[in-house]
């Protein structure tokens, strides 16, 4: 379908732009549910499922097959013409600021899955995952990327308005923490001023538990500022995502691991990408789910880390 078409304007033609958004979800070569459910579902007739069908087939969206008691098979279908039909419109993604090769990376591999599948797709850059997730709140957004942990933490807090999407696995989001500690400084002194980002939830989570107990002075501070404080001799320590720190000249700074079990388990779940949702977008979250294979994801993402692809997104 090419422009407007007065067709989709009419009842059967509003069903079958909803039925569109339905079949994003469903595979070729697989059975479609019957008439009477899909009517049953979308609150119409059976008839006008049958219309709607018909719509789709002659928009080019989809090829359906009878096949006797077996049922209606869809033999094939054309996702950025299901997309374009259903009103779902461009889905736009919070992402953390692209200053490391990996979030580069993330941005160009989900860029290309989602227009793999023929979903509109467009990416918008904001620092802290608390200020993505309001965006999102507010209807600014339709996704966020963010850590896992922080997606549940946030997923928990707002319950029933947000929904996980996907989970991309380890070392999507970052590669590692650890300790980064000011020459001459031990880690294990008293008084020690630690660097937060309170703009990140998952470095503030982070150092608040690796230096939980300790007797120490938080001091509030952004990536731009680490090698200016460490300079200036203002801060000692932070626990900091290492992907940033890489290639940083004029920081003269020991990079430690982090020792404790726990700090390590949850920088793990840190390092894992997930993207959320608002959960009253159920139709468009699960042709989302659908979109993205997150093999597909982490396969651009690695070229893009090795230098064998360019980033685009």
């Amino acid at each position: 379908m090419n422009g407007f078409d007065e067709r989709f304007l009419t009842r059967n033609g509003l069903a079958a732009r909803r039925l569109a958004a339905l079949l994003l979800g469903h595979e070729p070569d697989t059975r479609l549910p019957r008439a009477r459910d899909l009517a049953e579902q979308l609150k119409c007739g059976n008839g006008t499922i049958q219309a709607a069908l018909r719509l789709l087939e002659e928009s080019g969206a989809i090829e359906t097959a009878a096949r006797g008691h077996l049922g209606t098979f869809l033999v094939r279908s054309d996702r950025s013409v299901l997309w374009r039909l259903s009103g779902l419109g461009t889905l736009l993604a919070a992402m953390p600021l692209p200053y490391s090769r990996r979030y580069e990376g993330l941005a160009t591999g989900l860029r290309a899955v989602f227009d793999e599948a023929g979903t509109p797709f467009a990416v918008t850059f904001m620092r802290g995952a608390g200020a993505r997730t309001t965006a999102l709140l507010e209807g600014k957004s339709d996704l966020v990327v963010l850590s896992r942990f922080a997606a549940d933490r946030l997923v928990e807090e707002h319950a029933g308005a947000l929904s996980l999407v996907v989970d991309l696995g380890p070392a999507t989001y970052v590669g590692a923490h650890g300790f980064l500690l000011r020459e001459g400084a031990s880690l294990q002194a008293e008084g020690l001023r630690v660097a937060v980002d309170h703009a990140s939830e998952d470095q503030r989570m982070l150092a608040e538990r690796a230096f939980a107990g300790r007797d120490i002075e938080w001091v509030e501070c952004s990536y731009m500022q680490l090698g200016e404080l460490f300079a200036q001799d203002r801060i000692d320590v932070t626990v900091w995502n290492l992907d940033e720190v890489q290639g940083s000249h004029g920081m003269n700074v020991d990079v430690l691991p982090l020792g404790d079990e726990i700090t390590r388990d949850l920088s793990l779940r840190n390092s894992s990408a997930a993207v959320i949702g608002r959960a009253e977008s159920e139709t468009a979250l699960n042709a989302v789910r659908d979109a993205v294979d997150p093999a597909r994801v982490t396969a651009l993402q690695t070229e893009v880390l090795r230098g064998d692809r360019m980033p685009s997104y």
